[in-house]
């Protein structure tokens, strides 16, 4: 199992709507991908989150070349506009 400091963080977010996103940068403590998008976007009438920068907690998607034991095993993830508001963009088919 990762550990803490080796989840790979969230590089940018492009999901403004988010209330985990503040100037493009995710504030959710980790976020899971699920499907193709982001399963902690979130939009309601207020900000919320961390401090520091969102990390990748947990990736439902299988069949990408980064999951492994369905954790993210890129450096970092984009997240933004593609069939859904908020999809992981650093997802590559195996």
């Amino acid at each position: 199992m990762t550990s803490m400091r080796e989840l790979p963080t969230v590089q940018s977010c492009a999901a403004t709507s988010c209330s985990y996103n503040e100037g493009s940068s995710c504030h959710a403590g980790a976020i899971t991908v699920g499907g193709s998008a982001c399963g902690t976007f979130v939009e309601i009438s207020f900000r919320g989150g961390v401090e520091a920068g969102g990390l990748v907690g947990a990736c439902h998607r299988s069949e990408c070349k980064f999951n492994d034991k369905l954790e993210c095993t890129a450096s970092s993830v984009e997240i933004g506009q593609g069939a859904d508001v908020a999809d992981c963009l650093t997802y590559e088919a195996r």
